[in-house]
């Protein structure tokens, strides 16, 4: 069987009861995180947000209080505006960067190109311009290549190099010797 349909160790009902299990666990888990992120914002609003205390203060307390939030307003857009604009460039940044990236791997698609017949000359006139207006014999200026002699090695009987080889050639004599 090939890898596509290799039978699966876990029966159909198994991995249904096990998908759902999962799905179930995943969804508590969103729930929990999403209550953390509300947690996590009013604690960090309460830590950088006194809260107001309005009463007993008299026009020219309450004119000073809102000059200083319009204040720290303006401070808090421009750090808003400031870190917008770093993160706009950032993203084309990387928009270029993925670009650069996609084009290196080759992955553009090339257009189909049509099939051109020219000729020796044209492209040579093409080429080098009109310096070219006779037609070049292209096998004139190739450089014939000198056929070097192979050696030939003497071919002989293969078991005299052997017994060369291996020394025997003496004991062989005196075996012969010996025979007759």
């Amino acid at each position: 069987m090939s890898e596509g349909q290799r039978k699966s160790k876990i029966s159909a009902s198994r991995r249904l009861a096990l998908k759902t299990k999962l799905l179930k666990m995943a969804a508590v888990m969103l729930e929990k995180e999403k209550e953390d992120i509300k947690l996590e914002k009013e604690t960090t609003l309460s830590k950088r947000v006194p809260p107001l205390q309005l009463s007993g203060l008299s026009v020219e307390d309450l004119q000073a209080l809102c000059k200083d939030l319009h204040r720290k307003i303006d401070v808090v857009d421009d750090e808003r505006y400031d870190i917008d604009s770093k993160v706009g460039k950032n993203i084309n940044e990387l928009e270029n960067l993925s670009v650069k990236i996609f084009e290196l791997k080759g992955k553009m698609k090339r257009p189909a190109l049509k099939r051109v017949r020219v000729s020796a000359d044209a492209m040579l006139g093409a080429l080098l311009g009109a310096k070219v207006k006779e037609s070049v014999d292209f096998k004139a200026n190739l450089k014939t290549a000198k056929k070097e002699e192979e050696k030939k090695e003497e071919v002989t009987d293969w078991r005299k190099n052997v017994e060369a080889m291996s020394g025997m050639e003496g004991r062989k004599k005196l075996f012969d010797a010996a025979g007759n």
